[in-house]
């Protein structure tokens, strides 16, 4: 695996830590900003929109811009966004710095997730893709906790400024590390990478990628109370099970990465699967303190697993648009990642309890596997897609049609 996609991941690890790591100071920001908690907690759903809105508009905006130069732009802008944040004197300052943060950071997550997929061979593409999301899971590991420890010891804007300091490691990663992509042949156009949109193999991946992160973080928003009052967990217990669900994911995302390139629609399937079936034991069991803690890293592994499988099935449907499929991947997740916490709230709202966030997460999950069994029947059809490549559940051996080449990495 080429070194620039460990700088890629090293650069997630700082967008991931910004991304998770107000859960673990939101009441301390909520005092320093005079806010209540919920307001401060429109700071996290800002994040999550400006991700899902901002992935595909800086993807059309910078699709014809040197790919390596639009990277250096955009962890520069992520880490002025930290940068501002720490500094900021009012509420409206430090949302507006969470907003433009977010662009930046759909933005670098689109053009370099393409930017990795470019750099390896076609049958590599998922194991690539796992070192880019395992920057995230160690973001769960270690840098949300960190960022919680270091705001409660010095302030929550140390916290800002830490994933400030990561940002300017990883710029620096970047600059010297990320070779110059060779331009395509021809130059991309804004209807062709549109097409891909016709396809409704895309539609089926983002609904696949939606509803399985979804399903799993419908649960995991709501993990801590769970663990408190259902499981009778002490506080203190609550951030090693978090850090044992991003221990799973991590785990996850390294044996999905190394299966998915040759199994694919295998690891969907059995993935999604696995998650929905920890999700009915959660929700059965969850009263259980030991069972609870072992089902939190399970779902941890189960989630992660099939990452890497739902981006590279993104790239492997919308080849012809790789910046496109990368920004479509990015909005995939953060839907889930929003509509999945909001359909947990709804349902504790209505009085249902904590356990009943994991049976409506375990609704989207079944109904990610149909729509990943729908994909499949497609796939394997008469009536698969000309605009792009398929994958298969065996070995891919040839490059996506219109997609860069990628038999040779290109010189670093």
């Amino acid at each position: 695996m080429p070194l620039a996609v460990y700088i890629l991941g090293l650069a997630v690890f700082a967008l991931g830590t910004s991304e998770f790591m107000l859960s673990g100071i939101l009441p301390a920001i909520a005092d320093d900003m005079d806010v209540t908690i919920p307001q401060a907690g429109l700071l996290i759903s800002a994040f999550a929109i400006g991700m899902v809105v901002g992935a595909p508009l800086l993807a059309v905006a910078t699709l014809r811009l040197p790919r390596r130069t639009t990277l250096i732009a955009l962890i520069s802008v992520f880490g002025l966004g930290q940068v501002a944040g720490a500094l900021a004197p009012t509420y409206a300052v430090l949302f507006a710095s969470r907003v433009v943060s977010a662009l930046a950071c759909a933005g670098f997550w689109a053009v370099g997730a393409a930017v990795a997929i470019a750099m390896v061979p076609v049958n590599q593409r998922a194991r690539a893709m796992a070192v880019m999301i395992g920057g995230l899971s160690i973001a769960n590991v270690l840098g949300v906790p960190a960022g919680a420890f270091l705001g409660d010891g010095l302030g929550w804007r140390a916290a800002f400024w830490a994933v400030g300091a990561a940002s300017a490691v990883a710029l620096i990663g970047v600059v010297t590390l990320i070779p110059r992509i060779p331009a395509p042949a021809q130059k991309p156009r804004l209807r062709g990478e549109l097409s891909i949109y016709r396809d409704r193999q895309v539609w089926l991946s983002v609904a696949v990628t939606a509803l399985a992160a979804g399903g799993v973080f419908c649960a995991f928003s709501y993990l801590s109370p769970l663990l408190t009052d259902v499981a009778g967990l002490d506080a203190g217990w609550v951030p090693t099970v978090l850090a044992l669900f991003g221990i799973g994911a991590l785990i996850g995302t390294m044996v999905g990465g190394r299966v998915a390139d040759a199994h694919l629609f295998g690891v969907l399937l059995s993935g999604i699967a696995a998650s929905t079936v920890f999700l009915v034991a959660l929700a059965l069991l969850g009263s259980f303190a030991v069972v609870a803690v072992v089902l939190s890293f399970l779902l941890g592994f189960s989630a992660f697993y099939t990452a890497p499988a739902l981006n590279a099935r993104m790239f492997n449907v919308a080849g012809a648009a790789p910046t496109l499929a990368g920004a479509t991947t990015t909005s995939a997740f953060n839907l889930g990642n929003t509509g999945g916490p909001w359909l947990g709230g709804t349902v504790i709202d209505a009085g249902l309890g904590y356990p009943a966030t994991a049976w409506a997460g375990a609704a989207m999950t079944v109904t990610a596997i149909g729509a990943t069994a729908v994909a499949l029947r497609l796939h394997r059809g008469p009536a698969a897609t000309k605009l792009v490549a398929s994958s298969g559940t065996k070995e891919l051996n040839s490059p996506p049609q219109d997609a860069p080449s990628a038999s040779v990495a290109p010189p670093r």
